[in-house]
Parts: C-alpha cells; sequence; structure tokens
C-alpha cells in the first residue's frame, strides 16, 4: 500500500520537478485509450460534460509525466447516445484503433452493451455513469463503476422528506421517469420508501427513453395535484416540464429530477434563470466543487481555466469522468502495468483508491462499495448540498417557492 500512496503523491505534485519526467516521456509510445461518448442525441449535454471531464483528466496526467513514464492519447467517438453505435464504436476502437484500453460512455443504458464488447475481447471497462441495476446483473468480471450505484442515489431525499415533522410531511407524490436503467431504479427506490413513510402515490409514469412530447406527461403530473414531483429525467425532459409547470402555475412543495438540475448554467438558462431553479432537489453521487476529496480542488482549478464559467456550473459529469481515470492511473501505477488482465485482478483485488468522489473500492460486481449520495437544492443561483446535515453547506428550503 505504501507504494500507492507514493504514486498518489507523485501524481498530485506540481511544478519544475515534473519537466525532465514530461520530457522522458515524450520519447515513449503514448498509450492510447478508446472511448465512446454521446455528443449528440439524447445524452448530449452529459456526453459533452463527459468529455471535458476525460479531456481535464489527461491534461493533468500527462502534465504530470502520464501512466508509467507514457503519455496518454484520447481517442473519442461520437455514439449519438445510440445502443447500436455505441457496439460499433467500441469494436472499432479494440479491433481497428487498436487501443491499448478502454473508458466507459454516459449513461447506464450505453454502459450495459458497451461493456459486453470491451468483455469479449478482455479489456477492462472503468466507468462513471454506468451504475443502473441491470448494468451488474450481466455476470461480467472486466466493469468496474467509480460512482454510488444508482438506485441508491434518491434515498437522502425519501429520508429527507420521511424527517419533516408530521404535520409539514406532503401527503401525495406523482412520478415520471424514462424507463432507462440510470432513472428508473431511482425513481422506483423513492416511490417504495415514500410509499413506506405514508406518502400516497397519486400519478406513475414510465415512458420511452426515445420521448420527444413530454406535454401529456407534465399535464398528468399537473392534473394529480401531488405535492411531491418525483421525476427520472435528463436535462431536456425536466426542463419541458419545468416550463409546463410554470406557464400552468402548478407549484407543488418539492421538485426533484434524478438529472438535468445538476447541469448548471445549461439547466438555469434554460428554464429561465436562477430565480426559476429556486428550491428544485437533484441527487448527486457524491461530488460537489467544494468537498474535500483527492485532487478536487485542482481539478476545479484546471477546469476554470480551462473551460471558463463558475465552480457551480461544474456539471457533476466532470467529476465521474475525471474520477475514472483517477481510478485507471492509480491501478496502473499500483502493479506497473497496462496489462488489461493484470488491471482488471488489481480493480477487483479490495484496494481502495482516491478520486474526486471520493473514496472507491469494488465488490465481485465491479460497484464502488464506498459511494455515498448526497441531496442537492439550487438555492439563491447556487446548488448546494442540503442533506445528510453532516454534509450540508445549506439547510434545505421547504416548501419550494411559488415560480416567478
Amino acid at each position: 500500500m505504501s507504494a500507492l500512496i507514493v504514486a498518489l503523491l507523485v501524481l498530485s505534485a506540481c511544478g519544475g520537478s515534473t519537466t525532465t519526467t514530461t520530457n522522458s516521456s515524450q520519447t515513449k509510445t503514448p498509450i492510447k485509450i478508446g472511448i465512446s461518448l454521446s455528443l449528440s442525441g439524447d445524452f448530449s449535454a452529459d456526453g459533452k460534460a463527459f468529455q471535458q471531464g476525460y479531456e481535464l483528466w489527461k491534461d493533468t496526467v500527462n502534465k504530470n509525466g502520464g501512466i508509467l513514464g507514457r503519455q496518454v492519447q484520447l481517442d473519442i467517438l461520437s455514439d449519438a447516445s445510440s445502443t447500436t453505435q455505441v457496439v460499433t464504436n467500441y469494436q472499432k476502437l479494440i479491433t481497428v484503433d487498436h487501443c491499448d484500453l478502454v473508458l466507459g460512455p454516459f449513461s447506464s443504458l450505453l454502459t450495459k452493451p458497451a461493456s459486453v464488447v470491451a468483455s469479449r475481447y478482455n479489456y477492462a471497462m472503468i466507468e462513471g455513469a454506468g451504475g443502473g441495476p441491470s448494468v451488474f446483473t450481466q455476470g461480467l468480471h472486466n466493469l468496474f463503476d467509480v460512482s454510488p450505484p444508482v438506485a441508491n442515489l434518491l434515498i437522502s431525499f425519501a429520508k429527507y422528506i420521511q424527517s419533516l415533522p408530521a404535520s409539514q410531511r406532503p401527503a401525495t407524490a406523482a412520478y415520471a421517469t424514462q424507463n432507462d436503467p440510470f432513472t428508473q431504479p431511482q425513481v422506483d427506490t423513492a416511490r417504495q420508501l415514500l410509499e413506506q413513510y405514508g406518502v400516497k402515490t397519486v400519478s406513475n409514469q414510465v415512458y420511452p427513453s426515445e420521448t420527444t412530447d413530454y406535454t401529456p406527461i407534465a399535464q398528468k403530473m399537473i392534473a394529480s395535484n401531488a405535492k411531491i414531483i418525483v421525476t427520472g429525467t435528463l436535462l431536456p425532459d425536466i426542463v419541458a416540464y419545468i416550463q409546463a409547470f410554470k406557464q400552468q402555475h402548478f407549484n407543488p412543495q418539492a421538485i426533484i429530477a434524478t438529472a438535468g438540475p445538476d447541469q448548471g448554467s445549461q439547466f438555469t438558462k434554460a428554464i429561465g434563470g436562477a430565480p426559476a431553479a429556486e428550491g428544485i432537489f437533484v441527487p448527486n453521487g457524491g461530488w460537489y466543487p467544494q468537498i474535500n476529496t483527492f485532487q478536487n480542488a485542482q481539478m476545479v482549478k484546471d477546469f476554470l481555466a480551462k473551460y471558463g464559467g463558475k465552480a457551480d456550473d461544474i456539471s457533476s459529469d466532470v467529476a465521474e469522468a475525471f474520477s475514472v481515470g483517477q481510478t485507471l492511473v492509480q491501478a496502473a501505477t499500483k502493479i506497473q502495468s497496462i496489462d488489461n488482465a493484470k488491471l482488471i485482478t488489481e480493480l477487483h483485488s479490495g484496494d481502495t483508491f482516491q478520486t474526486v468522489q471520493g473514496p472507491v473500492k469494488f465488490n465481485a460486481q465491479g460497484e464502488n462499495i464506498l459511494g455515498t449520495g448526497y441531496l442537492f437544492q439550487w438555492q439563491k443561483g447556487s446548488l448546494l448540498s442540503v442533506y445528510p446535515a453532516s454534509q450540508a453547506q445549506a439547510s434545505p428550503e421547504f416548501p419550494k417557492p411559488n415560480w416567478p
């Protein structure tokens, strides 16, 4: 374990001492890493943020001498959010482009078929956005998710609602989710818990992830007059729902979306500005800009220098992708190899890896058993951790104020 600690210190070091290492690493054959990302289609907002995270990680690694003294090159293909294209992409990355390694795409929907391709060619696949339960029932030995298990991400919201005094606790809830392995398990878990806590379900809708007309779904939620709205969404559908709620002056006491509100300024601009986001909840897989974790402060600083903006506008997708790369570096450094079979063995060894999302340790299925999720809320233009209290930057705002 001491070798791992030394490796971490070397990786996090900055300054003139890295110059010689970087120069020598540039004389060696680069390590080519293949990735398929959703740069268009339903997942494009997340896919582009994932690309930022991977590119930022590559820059960080290469500034510090690369992996085992070799520079890193990323071979990124766009899958257009398609389960068919993601399979084609990983087959090309492995058999045509001859990438040394592959890292995961965005979403459980795409990770599931992508991981099968990687397994067929005995490639390890470390990923950060494929935590749906169905991804880990395939019996694969090569798949490792650095983020918390998806199904658990809304538990903090359900527990917060339960913690409210009985006189304040909302009595009804409406649910709407894509039939997506990322969104639906979260919503199902939240519904089961809230029902146990005495919250009556007045509407429950599941719709195809290919849906583009969200109006009928929004209308059913509005007609239910539910006090809690729980949505299994990405950015496009939650934006459509909020626009419909605003237009019809539907003001539930609490709104939470599995994803979308975590997209920073992309979200607030799409719904009419920060005042419209006030009080909206979103779960978080264990990262926010101010969290005190390995290399996080430097990652945030480097992100702002490279891409601009504000820290609060950094998507959690960036941290997920960056954490994937951090885990790869530490595993390769520990075993002094990028051989895929050896990496798979190391990732299954029970070692703990440090990332910007916090510690990572994999169970037999490849899930991060140390991953925890927090409840976040938009307050006065910032996305803040609000529950549990031990990790809170502010107290939860409840009930949600009416639309501006």
